[in-house]
């Protein structure tokens, strides 16, 4: 019994003492980001002024979206969320943007969720950027969002998803700098 207990022991000391994965390069971490969004942009802005939208563009898109979930799955994954002192506050953008658009991995937009969360407590993450990954995960899962940042189509007119509580969405998007639930529809409706 004791000679078992020491090998555990040992075992549990070999595992927390294992070499762990290096840090990534964080400014090629940076760089690609940022190529990625241009790519993810760049195809979202052909998608606004096409009328109407063809399936090839929607399936490039599509492609982009899942090469772009599995690579930021990958660096989540070995590394953690790309917080502000890793990537910058744009890099981190970046890397919110490209979760915001991996609409076909909930599951993964949950596990960022998590680590976006930890990262605002420690303001290395942005927290309008948490309040709409929040949100579209609400929306993904049938729940009511709170901030109101996910809009959807109803009789021809793009309307704020389900709210949690309208009598507080402006007070909970203000806490999270975010401007009144009005303005936003309003610049909504613009784009």
């Amino acid at each position: 019994m004791r000679l078992a207990r020491w090998s555990i022991a040992l075992l549990a000391a070999s595992c927390a003492t294992a070499p762990s994965e290096p840090e990534p390069d964080w400014s090629a971490v940076t760089a690609e980001l940022s190529r990625r969004v241009e790519v993810d942009q760049q195809l979202r802005r052909e998608a606004m002024s096409a009328d109407p939208v063809s399936p090839e563009l929607v399936d490039r898109i599509v492609a982009v979206d899942h090469e772009n979930t599995t690579w930021l799955e990958d660096l989540v994954a070995r590394h953690g969320w790309p917080t502000f002192a890793r990537v910058g506050e744009e890099g981190a953008g970046n890397a919110w943007l490209l979760v915001q658009h991996a609409d076909q991995e909930v599951e993964f937009q949950e596990r960022c969720l998590v680590l976006l969360r930890d990262a605002v407590k420690e303001a290395q993450a942005d927290p309008k950027h948490l309040a709409y990954l929040e949100d579209r995960v609400a929306t993904h899962r049938g729940r009511p969002q709170r901030y109101g940042t996910q809009f959807v189509e109803k009789d021809g007119e793009f309307v704020p998803y389900e709210l949690e509580d309208a009598a507080r969405v402006d007070e909970w998007r203000a806490e999270v700098g975010l401007e009144p639930l009005a303005e936003y529809a309003k610049n909504f409706e613009k784009r």
